[in-house]
């Protein structure tokens, strides 16, 4: 799978590489905001963005053009986060700031996953398609915040509140990718309904503190990027529809993983909590043998 991180890596820069648009603006970067700055920023992304993806429908072909392209998507928005939280007035940069923490978390799912379960490794490792409720509710977020931010800009400069959005979101990000760099083969993305000879109960490292951390991390994370907007609405919207989506999928998780390793996992479910809050998981009683 190194051609698959080569290939990965060498998208997300070019599409990073956006960020040139300093190379060419940097004089005015620091003066009061003028709208022509921002249109010129906003040309100038879109032409990259195309010059790039001509190159790379040059350079690759079938399944790495698959993954160029994707990665390269994923670079830009990066580096468009970057010139956002660049630029004044501060209302924006939060803006910035979370485009910076969507398109890494996206980028480092697949990279991750080609570096510690390359057998799983696939297109949908990205996560882009992750589902519609998932990009619903991300667009929900947008329209807040730009809806709050015309209305009641004042509202959007409460800077040292995104602050803490930001330290939530990267300790999520961490706690995700250190379950994922733990299970290391026994990671998913998706609940298996089949064992695998090579599939093992993870007990160990991050899993001794959580059963399921993968799951803690993003529903923190998804939870924290409404922080960093100051989104208030979304805010409690994304904590409920985060907690009833991992209760459904913990549930149903567990059901799988007891019907895997027994009463190893039910000793296990006893002495580790799921990390979730208010989420116990799936109830075991066994079944008692007829005298």
């Amino acid at each position: 799978m190194l051609k698959e991180i080569s290939i990965s890596i060498q998208g997300f820069l070019l599409g990073l590489g956006v960020v040139s648009y300093f190379f060419f603006e940097c004089t005015h970067l620091y003066l009061p905001a003028a709208e022509w700055e921002r249109e010129n920023a906003l040309i100038y992304c879109i032409l990259f963005y195309i010059c790039v993806n001509i190159f790379l429908f040059v350079l690759f072909r079938g399944d790495d053009w698959q993954v160029a392209v994707r990665a390269c998507f994923i670079g830009n928005f990066f580096g468009i986060g970057i010139i956002i939280s660049a630029l004044p007035p501060w209302s924006y940069k939060l803006f910035g700031f979370y485009l910076i923490i969507l398109s890494f978390f996206h980028f480092s799912e697949y990279l991750l996953t080609a570096i510690t379960n390359p057998s799983n490794l696939s297109l949908d490792s990205f996560l882009l398609n992750h589902s519609v409720s998932y990009w619903v509710a991300a667009c929900c977020s947008w329209i807040e915040f730009f809806l709050e931010r015309w209305l009641l800009t004042s509202y959007k400069e409460y800077w040292y509140v995104s602050v803490i959005g930001i330290i939530i979101c990267i300790l999520g990000e961490i706690t995700r990718k250190l379950a994922m760099i733990t299970a290391n083969t026994n990671f998913n993305h998706i609940v298996q309904v089949n064992r695998e000879e090579s599939h093992e109960l993870v007990t160990w490292g991050i899993y001794r503190l959580f059963r399921h951390p993968s799951y803690v991390g993003w529903f923190w994370w998804s939870v924290g990027t409404q922080i960093v907007l100051l989104n208030p609405i979304c805010f409690i919207g994304y904590a409920i529809t985060s907690w009833y989506f991992f209760y459904v999928r913990v549930y149903f998780e567990e059901m799988m993983l007891i019907r895997f390793f027994g009463q190893k996992y039910v000793d296990y479910k006893r002495k580790v909590g799921t990390g979730l809050p208010f989420i116990s998981g799936y109830y075991y009683k066994p079944v008692e043998s007829p005298n």
